[in-house]
């Protein structure tokens, strides 16, 4: 079992950067494939990115070269950081993990960003 942990989320102005973080509890951190997702209250939630153990990362056209993933395996963290704020970007954040072995899937408790000015 994993349990996920977010932390970071906050009131941004438009333009600004926040980080968030997630970390992971077990000892297995490395074998999983985390990533971060998105929600519209109502609506689905959407991948924002994830990022392999080897630190490779896959974002999401949506938030291309404004969001970034980065992962630090001695400390089971995983920090999403976002530059360039849009008032659209006003979601809740989702960490997600994925224990690719035996298909597993985690979720942490959900972080609102607002971002207004």
């Amino acid at each position: 079992q994993v349990q996920l942990v977010e932390s970071g989320g906050g009131l941004v102005q438009p333009g600004g950067s926040l980080r968030l973080s997630c970390v992971a509890s077990g000892d297995f951190f490395r074998l999983l494939l985390m990533g971060w997702y998105r929600q519209v209250p109502g609506k689905q939630r959407d991948l924002v990115g994830t990022i392999t153990n080897g630190g490779m990362t896959v974002i999401d056209d949506s938030v291309q070269g404004r969001f970034t993933l980065v992962r630090d395996n001695d400390k089971s963290t995983v920090h999403l950081q976002m530059n360039s704020l849009k008032p659209e970007d006003t979601v809740v954040y989702y960490c997600h993990a994925l224990q690719r072995s035996t298909k597993a899937v985690y979720w942490g408790q959900g972080t609102q960003v607002p971002v207004s000015s």
